[in-house]
């Protein structure tokens, strides 16, 4: 195994619990051979910070982001209390009320937002300086410095040994969404019954999908590689694809008469293939690291308006599914429109690496056969 196919991305996300079981089995190993070889007083604390920081993160971003926010909470929590401990003749109780203060400051000024964790670094730092409140300098400074120096080689080892990009997993996991969501979209178009068990599977998969693209952002944010707006835009309308996908199905199959109206629209079920196969190409543009240049056709409603507009019943009364129906899928080719040109818009979405290395292993062949088998089954 050469050191280039070590580096690229789409290993490194295919095998990133081994990598990551294996990350952290180095840190640890490293942080316990620098504290015996140094002989550090109070080592446990850096082995716990170590295994603390890199926990269940294998990118960059979730391990920058959390030790970022582990060494501010455990700065300004050493620093308060190397200061309650450097007072001259503290009052009686002053040191366990100013260590409370502290505590409740920081949770206050943490609560409910992304720097929590820096509070409760802030709170255990504290009271692992002042202890039981008769604690001497020295103890303090070196916890401090474990935490600290656990911290530091958590990042390190993270950054250097396999790394694995916030920004690649969400690369992978936003072109798996738009698979399922092409897959979801053309079972749909040539299905004869209503949903499924599979169809039920795809739209579970797609929503979790999208869970952990949300649960990325700011690890993608400490990466610096990718804007909090333009990763709420992707998400927003992958979630809004996935809900039109969802009314397509129920919209479909409310009635049996408005079910035979829309099979009589001549070129409908081309145009909605043809959109599945774009989404296909563009989940292969992103997922290979390729410039995206997909073309999204829109859907030309007037030339059903009549058969839409003048659906009727058995009864003799109007129906609606026809109408919305059409709408539903205007809108979803309006929305893959927007997607593609965000994405486009993304200086940093294409990759050399991932080109470089695509026809290495099977992402390319995996993503043509899948092409291929829509185009297939269109045709029939």
């Amino acid at each position: 195994m050469n050191l280039p196919r070590l580096r690229d991305p789409y290993f490194n996300y295919r095998h990133r619990q081994k990598l990551h079981v294996l990350r952290i089995t180095l840190a640890l190993a490293i942080t316990f051979s620098i504290t015996n070889l140094f002989a550090i007083p109070h080592s446990g604390w850096a082995l716990v910070s170590t295994i603390m920081v890199m926990g269940n993160l294998p990118h960059i971003g979730g391990v920058l982001d959390k030790a970022s926010q582990r060494l501010l909470g455990t700065f300004l929590g050493a620093s308060w209390g190397i200061l309650l401990i450097l007072l001259p003749v503290p009052l009686p109780g002053f040191m366990p009320l100013a260590t409370l203060a502290g505590i409740a400051v920081a949770t206050y000024a943490t609560f409910a937002n992304r720097y929590g964790y820096s509070g409760l670094m802030f709170g255990i730092s504290l009271l692992l300086v002042v202890g039981d409140g008769h604690q001497d300098l020295g103890v303090a400074l070196w916890r401090s410095f474990d935490v600290i120096l656990g911290t530091l080689v958590g990042i390190t080892v993270t950054i250097l040994v396999l790394p694995q990009k916030a920004t690649d997993m969400l690369r992978f996991l936003l072109a798996e969404n738009l698979d399922t969501l092409a897959r979801l979209y053309h079972a749909h178009t040539t299905s004869t019954s209503g949903l499924d068990i599979d169809t039920q599977e795809l739209l579970k998969t797609a929503s979790t999908l999208l869970v952990k693209q949300r649960g990325l952002v700011d690890a993608i944010h400490s990466e610096r590689r990718l804007r909090r707006d333009e990763l709420d835009d992707i998400i927003s309308l992958q979630r809004r694809m996935l809900s039109t996908v969802e009314l397509l199905l129920e919209t479909h199959w409310t009635t049996r008469a408005g079910h035979d109206r829309i099979e009589a629209m001549e070129g409908l079920r081309d145009a909605q293939h043809r959109l599945a196969r774009t989404l296909g190409t563009l989940a292969f543009q992103v997922r290979t690291g390729q410039t995206i240049e997909v073309q999204v056709t829109a859907f030309d409603l007037q030339r059903y308006a009549d058969i839409a507009h003048n659906a009727k019943g058995e009864n003799g009364r109007a129906l609606f599914s026809p109408s919305g129906y059409l709408w539903l899928n205007r809108e979803l080719a309006r929305l893959s429109v927007a997607l593609v040109e965000r994405l486009g818009g993304l200086r940093r979405l294409p990759s050399k690496r991932l080109r470089r290395r695509a026809a290495r292993h099977t992402l390319i062949n995996e993503t043509r056969d899948r092409v291929n088998g829509d185009k297939e089954g269109s045709v029939k």
